[in-house]
């Protein structure tokens, strides 16, 4: 029987440079580490992040997160089992938001203990999250890459956030990692010849960050791109439009112009008319059920996603199954704050009969969790950025690694 032996937190930087704690933690059956990643479109939703505010870092570092896993975290988990760390976790902090120790503080020590525990028994990580989902429906996921930023993640004028691909079309994960890195390829010397070489700037999570302001007009990029592979039959769209970071005083600005969330609606509806478009993720502001609701009921057949609008809570998904708000939970840990509530929010929304998609954040480290989370889970989908820099890559090359070691299936939900 695997026991805590010592738990150990430090400080490190994540993709943006800014800092984040990563955690060890030692068994008598070896060393687990785990980094937690950090948004910046961050809906109100979400479970608190602890910083240490101040000059250092401007405010951004987490000392006091890790003086609190190395002491007062570290006191409670030596001598348990792994597996019954996020229990103890939740009662230090029961705060619905983890405004005691913060979610960041609480979720590193979480998938620390989480990877601990499979590695106890000698199983891979995406089998042993499958054991405690219950679950035996494992598959790899289809990817869906952001090779357009715009939003917050981007220098640019773009309102909608992402532009997405996801190769549903292929038979295997590595054929669909070959397509998204073949059509990404295709895409930078198109912007390239177009546009010049201050278009291939890439984004926050690895898109690139061309100089446009049209809504349209990445989607008609992508295409040809495309078009161009050869690759049309095999690739869906979508995009992120985080539409709360354009929303003001009751009204939607897109390109500058002022739109009712019905005219907003319109928009997207049109979108989905001309591409292949299938997954529209926060198409509203994070309070706004009621418009996400009357877009899921006319376009029944689009993946209509929460992200702010449900920030992997459950009393969130509850609120947005009552009102059938939406069809898709975006699954992301740091959200909630520990691995064993994620799952729990994986299960309200699988059993109402919705998708879920296990997402990275635009802030991430190279830890590759979310890998083996969405095979373990068998939700079919995931979402790490583009097929571009190592943190985002460190994701897809587990995949790979997953289905060269395994016979398991690829392929979305059905």
């Amino acid at each position: 029987m695997a026991k805590i032996i010592s738990i150990k937190a430090r400080e490190l930087l994540d993709s943006r440079g800014t800092p984040t704690i990563e955690t060890q933690i030692k068994t008598n059956k070896g060393i687990s580490k785990a980094s937690v990643p950090s948004g910046r479109s961050r809906g109100i939703h979400e479970a608190f992040e602890l910083r240490d505010g101040g000059k250092r870092y401007k405010g951004k570092g987490v000392t006091k997160a890790v003086k609190i896993i190395n002491t007062k975290i570290a006191r409670k988990l030596k001598g348990k089992k792994p597996e019954q760390a996020d229990e103890i976790l939740l009662e230090m902090d029961s705060t619905a938001k983890k405004t005691k120790l913060g979610a960041n503080t609480i979720l590193s020590a979480s998938m620390a203990s989480t990877r601990a525990a499979a590695q106890a028994k000698t199983m891979p990580l995406y089998q042993y999250i499958s054991r405690i989902f219950n679950t035996k429906k494992i598959k790899l996921p289809v990817p869906s890459f952001n090779i357009i930023n715009g939003g917050l993640h981007a220098g640019n004028r773009l309102d909608i956030q992402e532009y997405m691909i996801s190769p549903t079309g292929a038979k295997t994960f590595s054929e669909a990692l070959q397509i998204g890195s073949e059509i990404y390829q295709e895409l930078k010397e198109i912007l390239h010849t177009e546009y010049g070489r201050k278009a291939i700037n890439i984004g926050d999570e690895g898109g690139f960050s061309p100089p446009l302001e049209c809504y349209r007009a990445p989607l008609n990029l992508i295409m040809d791109a495309v078009q161009n592979m050869g690759y049309y039959k095999k690739i869906k769209l979508g995009i992120d439009a985080a539409a709360t970071n354009f929303y003001r005083n009751g009204k939607y600005y897109l390109e500058g112009t002022e739109l009712t969330p019905d005219e907003l609606a319109d928009k997207y509806t049109e979108l989905t008319k001309a591409y292949p478009l299938t997954s529209i993720e926060d198409p509203f502001q994070e309070n706004d059920f009621i418009s996400f609701a009357k877009l899921s009921k006319k376009l029944k057949k689009i993946q209509i996603i929460g992200d702010d609008l449900l920030c992997t809570n459950p009393l969130q998904i509850q609120k947005a199954i009552v009102t059938e708000a939406c069809n898709c939970l975006l699954l992301k840990m740091n959200q909630i704050g520990t691995v064993t509530q994620a799952l729990d929010a994986a299960k309200i929304a699988i059993k109402q009969g919705w998708n879920v998609r296990v997402s990275h954040r635009s802030g991430e480290t190279n830890d590759d969790f979310i890998a083996d989370l969405a095979v373990g889970i068998g939700c079919g989908q995931i979402k790490a950025g583009a097929p571009c820099r190592g943190e985002r890559l460190a994701k897809y090359n587990r995949l790979l690694e997953i289905e060269e070691q395994s016979k398991i299936k690829y392929g979305a939900k059905k």
